[in-house]
């Protein structure tokens, strides 16, 4: 299943087919040629039918299904070597793993004649830990079967290239997404529950839409079309009959059920990748070496002074990577890239991860509530693995423990105060105790006032390291910062804060 993480669960969609045989005598076109459906595809008002479009697309939609096994370890058996062994399950000690068989079910879309074939990549990646595909199988319309070759995959934005040895089969050409505007109808072709080709339609709810899982392709289009699991993998065809979107995830329902928000890679966003993916090379993105905080929201933007959705929040700097090499800081509020804006639909994550590794990305930065320009030369992106172990590096985050120093003085009850919280000097000892590396400077949170915004946010334990930018390391460095933001009349302040190993920038409103 594939998740819209910063929405809600989401579910995966899947695919159809259908095909249609073509006479080798005949010149081969593709099945979305202009001129083949344009009678089909109403210029104007709600179309009194989708039927001779569907007709022309629907052959080169295919059903892809796989074959996996998945290798389980089972438990030992608690009463190896007792009388009771063999009621049990045997009298061995167990523990010796099992196989087990596995499938997954999605669409596809043909866009080639001689069998290329367009999917995403959790239709033909392993389900589960444990598993692995033996297996590609792809269904026609015509209910013909074709062991397919997988090309490449791009996990990253969930892409997939497969082939089938055929020849003269019905085929699809790309469209232009980015001329694709809310409002404008599209229609769906795929294999929803695993019924066979399903059509539905709907309108553009949505483009450039983030769903919060960062990179180079948190950007989709949104549809109320009705996709359900199956449906991965199918294309989103406009009027005019052409792909502009592959149908990916969902915002389900409890029970998984169509709720009216699907979403489709665009195809300007695809199309390059499969394009790189069938000459046989690796996709690259390129990288910063950064941990992200906050974007420049309502109560961020109230705190530093800054316009509301421009930038964001730099949480930390990899030690030794591109953006620490550049001059980038933590806390630097990074608003442009190339001159280009960074804004809710188009994220830090999304515009640098679209730079070529090794060229220049010119950062446009609030430092100290300056402007200041940044250059830093653009690496690859490393793998998903490595990026988790460099970002974490063993911790687990803002999850840990509430470890602190109970002999340690702290200053006046929390609920005494704007910020809502007590806090004491950051020493060896209580660093050692709260999980936090030795360099780490600031003050501990001793105490947090439970009716406050940093109550529901804070706890105790976490280190503060700075206040709007200015650092702390003493009580009375906290009490001035918080002074210095309510004379400038702001009632919110962004704390740096540390967590164990994991850093990050919390926007905190004042009480009275």
């Amino acid at each position: 299943m594939r998740y819209a993480y910063a929405i809600t669960s989401a579910l995966l969609l899947g695919g159809a087919t259908a095909t249609l045989a073509l006479q080798p005598t005949v010149a081969q076109t593709a099945q979305n040629e202009p001129g083949a459906i344009q009678a089909a595809a109403p210029r104007a008002g709600a179309p009194m039918s989708f039927a001779d479009m569907v007709a022309k697309l629907q052959p080169a939609v295919v059903n892809i299904s796989t074959k996996q096994t998945i290798v389980q370890q089972t438990q030992a058996n608690p009463f190896a070597g007792t009388p009771f062994a063999d009621l049990f399950g045997g009298g061995g000690g167990g523990g010796a793993p099992v196989k087990r068989e596995g499938q997954s079910l999605g669409s596809g879309f043909i866009i080639s004649p001689d069998g290329y074939i367009v999917t995403n990549n959790h239709v033909v990646a392993p389900g589960a830990r444990g598993a692995q595909v033996e297996s590609i199988t792809v269904i026609l319309p015509d209910r013909k079967e074709y062991t397919a070759k997988l090309i490449g995959r791009d996990p990253d934005s969930d892409l997939a290239l497969l082939k089938i040895n055929a020849t003269n089969l019905p085929f699809v050409k790309w469209g232009d997404s980015s001329r694709t505007r809310v409002g404008d109808w599209v229609v769906a072709i795929g294999n929803p529950f695993g019924l066979g080709g399903t059509v539905t339609a709907g309108i553009v709810s949505a483009v450039h839409r983030v769903t919060g899982q960062g990179g180079a392709n948190d950007r989709f289009i949104q549809t109320d079309a009705a996709i359900n699991q199956g449906n991965s993998g199918g294309p989103m065809f406009d009027l005019n009959g052409n792909v502009i979107g592959i149908n990916s995830q969902i915002l389900g329902s409890q029970g998984g059920g169509n709720i009216g928000i699907g979403f489709a890679i665009p195809a300007e966003e695809a199309k390059p990748i499969i394009a790189t993916l069938m000459k046989g090379e690796p996709i690259k993105r390129g990288y910063l070496g950064v941990q992200l905080g906050p974007e420049v929201n309502g109560d961020v933007a109230s705190a530093l002074g800054l316009p509301k959705n421009r930038g964001q929040v730099i949480a930390g700097v990899t030690a030794g990577g591109p953006a620490a090499k550049g001059g980038l800081r933590a806390g630097d509020v990074v608003t442009e890239v190339n001159g280009q804006a960074v804004t809710p639909d188009q994220t830090l994550s999304y515009l640098v991860a679209n730079i070529d590794p090794g060229q220049t990305a010119r950062l446009g930065v609030i430092r100290g509530g300056k402007p200041t320009t940044v250059n830093v030369a653009v690496a690859a992106r490393p793998t998903q693995e490595q990026l988790a172990a460099e970002i974490n590096g063993g911790a687990d985050g803002f999850g840990g423990d509430d470890d602190g120093d109970d002999d340690a003085a702290t200053t006046a009850p929390a609920s005494g105060n704007p910020l809502g919280l007590a806090v004491q000097p950051l020493t060896p000892g209580i660093a050692r105790a709260v999980g936090v590396d030795a360099t780490v400077q600031g003050v501990v949170v001793a105490a947090v006032d439970p009716s406050s915004d940093a109550g529901q946010k804070l706890k105790r334990g976490d280190v503060i390291q700075s206040i709007n930018g200015t650092p702390v390391r003493t009580v009375a460095e906290v009490a001035a910062a918080v002074t210095a933001a309510k004379s400038a009349g702001r009632d919110t302040v962004l704390l740096q804060i540390t967590r164990q190993r994991v850093s990050n920038f919390i926007p905190v409103k004042l009480k009275g």
